[in-house]
């Protein structure tokens, strides 16, 4: 705990104390420095920081991380950036589908176009856009043979993240960087909510688990999906 309180003080300031009102991820520059945060708190997390429910704060914002197996490096240290590609997305990583992103990616960037309910279109921070596939998920179609549910879908997306808004990307080192149609792999925060997560929890989105290999929110997903079939939320009450 001396710890943590130690990294709280100097990755945060004195401006994140726990008496501090309606905190939300974007006022921590890291993971670290909400994570500290989210522990002294206290219990039940009052600010929200934990959108998925597994003790992790904030884990859009950039490292230095706390709770994951990235270390927290010293103060002061700095790391080489690795390669970007042209949409200034970190690539270390397998490139095609069914390959590994190698270490979390973390990234801001602003939406564009809501393409569906699964996926967006997005401006990175260097200037670059790209698609963005959302990362566990799995919407009814809108385009060609249009799905019951679609629509649906889609108007929620446009609703958790709208045209304009900032959004933080983050890739899952249990998948691919990008699938077949060179659209980034990636959980979706928008303010503190996992915005796949939410397409699940009102039953817009199924779980969706690509060539049997789970991805780390697998299980969270898949309560949460059992949770909206069994009360018949969203599109569980009509067409599925």
């Amino acid at each position: 705990m001396l710890v943590v309180a130690l990294l709280a003080s100097l990755l945060t300031g004195p401006s994140t104390a726990a008496s501090a009102a309606d905190m939300d991820c974007g006022d921590f520059a890291t993971q670290a420095a909400a994570q500290a945060f989210f522990v002294t708190a206290g219990p039940g997390d009052p600010h929200a920081l934990d959108a998925d429910g597994d003790g992790q704060a904030c884990e859009s914002n950039p490292c230095p991380c706390i709770g994951d197996s990235t270390p927290v490096p010293l103060v002061g240290a700095t790391t080489p950036p690795a390669p970007t590609d042209p949409g200034g997305v970190e690539t270390t990583g397998a490139e095609a589908e069914g390959g590994s992103s190698g270490a979390v990616r973390r990234h801001w960037a602003r939406v564009v176009r809501v393409t569906d309910g699964d996926t967006l279109r997005v401006r990175l921070a260097s200037g670059g856009e790209r698609s963005v596939r959302i990362l566990g998920i799995d919407t009814p179609e809108v385009y060609g043979t249009q799905e019951c549910g679609g629509p649906a879908a889609s108007r929620q997306m446009a609703r958790l993240a709208p045209v304009g808004s900032r959004v933080r990307l983050e890739s899952d080192p249990s998948q691919a960087n990008q699938d077949r149609y060179s659209r980034l792999l990636r959980y979706v925060t928008r303010r503190g909510v996992d915005v796949g997560g939410a397409q699940v929890r009102r039953g817009l989105a199924r779980t969706y688990v690509y060539r049997d290999n789970p991805f780390r929110r697998t299980r969270t997903y898949r309560h949460a999906e059992k949770a909206a079939h069994d009360d018949q939320r969203g599109l569980w009450a009509s067409c599925w």
